[in-house]
This record gives C-alpha cells, sequence and structure tokens, in this order.
C-alpha cells in the first residue's frame, strides 16, 4: 500500500506565499505522472497543477498560472508545489495525487480519478 502525507499548509496573508510538500511510504512504486488538487467548502475538487516525470512537463489551472510552481522529486516521485501572490479564492484543502507507472487507467492530466494514490490533504487558507 503508499500511502501520500501533505505538508506545509498553513494560514497566510494574501499576496503571501506557501510551499508544500507530499511524501510517500510503504511500498515502492515508480510514477509516471504527479499533481495536486484542491477542494474548497461547498465547492468541486478540482485540478491544480500537474507535472510529468519522465520530461518534466507541467500543467496548470488558469486560475493558478503565473503564481504556483509545481516541481517533481524525482527520486522520492512525488510532487511539490510553490504558491506565491496567494488569494483568498485559493482557501482550500490540497491534495497531491500521484500516477503510479504500471497504471492502467486512461489519464488526463485534470482528472482525479487518472490518479492511483492520493493524500488525506492540507489545508491552506488566505485571508484577505
Amino acid at each position: 500500500q503508499v500511502r501520500l502525507t501533505e505538508s506545509g499548509g498553513g494560514s497566510v496573508q494574501a499576496e503571501g506565499s506557501l510551499r508544500l510538500s507530499c511524501a510517500a511510504s510503504g511500498r515502492g512504486f515508480s510514477s509516471v505522472a504527479m499533481g495536486w488538487f484542491r477542494q474548497a467548502p461547498g465547492k468541486e475538487r478540482e485540478f491544480v497543477a500537474a507535472v510529468v516525470s519522465s520530461d518534466g512537463a507541467t500543467y496548470y489551472a488558469d486560475s493558478v498560472k503565473g503564481r504556483f510552481r509545481i516541481s517533481r522529486h524525482k527520486s522520492l516521485n512525488t510532487p511539490s508545489l510553490s504558491m506565491d501572490s496567494l488569494k483568498p479564492e485559493d482557501t482550500a484543502v490540497y491534495y497531491c495525487v500521484v500516477r503510479d507507472r504500471n497504471s492502467r487507467k486512461p489519464w488526463v492530466y485534470a482528472d482525479y480519478s487518472s490518479y492511483d494514490y492520493s493524500g488525506q490533504g492540507t489545508q491552506v487558507t488566505v485571508s484577505s
């Protein structure tokens, strides 16, 4: 079993910055892609960012482009997310996700169900 644990969430004022990390434990695996999703109270879970393990190609939601940056820890198979210029609308629980190299699911980078492993989430609160 693979377990992902997010960290780095917290409370900041608007225009502040946070960096989220994701740690993996349990059985070994190799990732082909990884990413971040978020869910605000009363809203659907939404895609934030993704990165392809092999070539580092990145994808971002329009709402975070230019403010967030996803990076991958290749040896650890997990992603990080640097968030700058945070806005109150970024307030949400953030989840890291990983797609296993052996996954047979169809992959759409913005589709949560395309990923095989996810964490419990870390809360990010941005005040105005």
